[in-house]
């Protein structure tokens, strides 16, 4: 936003040990992916965030590669982490100011961003508001209302006071620091604050007299830390898989007509959006579909081997920026209209159909082929 130069630091060493069971929650998987990916997809769908940094435990590691390396990431820096969270941290911001933890130093941004790898559903706009704020203000972090009335108990285990909930807030992630401040104030932390502190907004302050904007932020800020919280993120993201299908035809009459039959009989059980159209990148009604969250795709089309046409709409997609976050279904379904009998597909026509579907897989797009003979 703003020309500002922007990377951000994810810490992803915690050992998850209130979540109990062996994997740590950022390793957890759901929905079949880790949770640490939806993390990082969510900072790399904002194209103007130039690196994001991924900070894990030494035992890790490889670990955290494989998972950049299956999913595709872009833009992401694997950093081994210290014992706490603030150590882990300032690992991550050497990365721009100290060549020891990786063999050159990254590009120093204007604003750093730090977001827990456990919240996994932050939305580019509080993102954008949070560094616009920190540009002005030096430090800036997401907070939201409290839930529960927080209260102190004495020595004996006996009520001492309660705080009065409407003056207080519950500070979220994501927080944002002009890099500066942030690694100065890194830098003249004492050891207490670095093993025993959880606060970076409070560091600002403390150590460079910088006071904090606060930014109401939205109710999906919520971080997995426990089990049913891992339950919770796989029904949030059901939710969010797409409800309906888009029948794109070839606007050929004896394929609209079978186009039209598909739409007719899937009608009672999702939204379908049918499109007659020839595909092409400008086509604003595909556009339209495309934004407003229709993520999968009936291709009906009568060449033997439509791979052309699937390589428009996957280009369409990518540039839509949808696959970093949610998988895209792609089912190209070949109609055979002709009057001779011999069913056939070539190997040829497979194996370049296959291929596709691999190389397709590793932008987040799954490719199915559907063949079908219509007397």
């Amino acid at each position: 936003p703003g020309g500002v130069s922007v990377a951000a630091v994810l810490p992803a060493g915690g050992s998850g040990e209130r979540l109990g069971g062996a994997t740590p929650k950022q390793f957890c998987a759901v929905q079949g992916r880790p949770l640490v990916s939806y993390a990082v997809r969510a900072m790399e769908r904002i194209s103007w965030i130039s690196d994001i940094i991924v900070v894990v435990s030494p035992e890790n590691i490889e670990t955290m590669k494989t998972i950049i390396e299956k999913y595709g990431h872009k833009r992401v820096t694997v950093v081994e982490g210290g014992i706490t969270r603030h150590r882990s941290i300032f690992n991550g911001l050497k990365v721009f100011a100290k060549n020891e933890f990786s063999s050159h130093l990254l590009q120093k941004p204007e604003v750093v961003i730090i977001h827990d790898a456990v919240r996994p559903f932050v939305e580019e706009d509080i993102v954008s508001k949070v560094v616009m704020a920190a540009k002005e203000h030096g430090a800036a972090g997401a907070i939201r209302p409290l839930v529960s009335t927080v209260i102190a108990s004495a020595a004996d285990g006996c009520l001492d006071h309660s705080l009065e909930r409407a003056r207080y807030r519950a500070s979220e992630m994501p927080q944002a620091f002009l890099f500066d401040i942030i690694y100065e104030a890194y830098q003249q932390c004492t050891d207490y604050d670095l093993d025993y502190g959880t606060e970076c907004l409070h560091l600002a302050l403390k150590y460079c007299k910088t006071n904090a904007k606060l930014v109401e932020g939205t109710a999906d800020l919520w971080k997995v830390t426990y089990k049913r919280d891992l339950h919770a993120a796989e029904s949030i993201i059901k939710d969010n898989l797409s409800q309906q299908v888009c029948v794109v035809t070839n606007v050929k009459e004896t394929l609209a007509q079978v186009g039209f039959l598909l739409p007719e009989s899937l009608k009672s059980q999702i939204k379908v959006e049918a499109l007659s159209i020839s595909l092409g990148k400008n086509d604003s009604h595909l556009q339209n579909i495309i934004s407003g969250q229709c993520y999968n795709f009936v291709c009906v089309n009568d060449k033997r081997c439509a791979i052309q046409e699937m390589q428009e709409l996957v280009d369409v997609l990518e540039e839509s920026t949808i696959p970093l976050l949610y998988p895209v279904v792609l089912i190209s379904v070949h109609l055979d209209i002709s009057e001779n009998n011999s069913f056939s597909i070539g190997m040829e026509d497979l194996t370049t159909i296959k291929k596709f579907a691999r190389e397709t897989k590793k932008k987040n797009i799954l490719v199915y082929g559907l063949l079908i003979q219509y007397k």
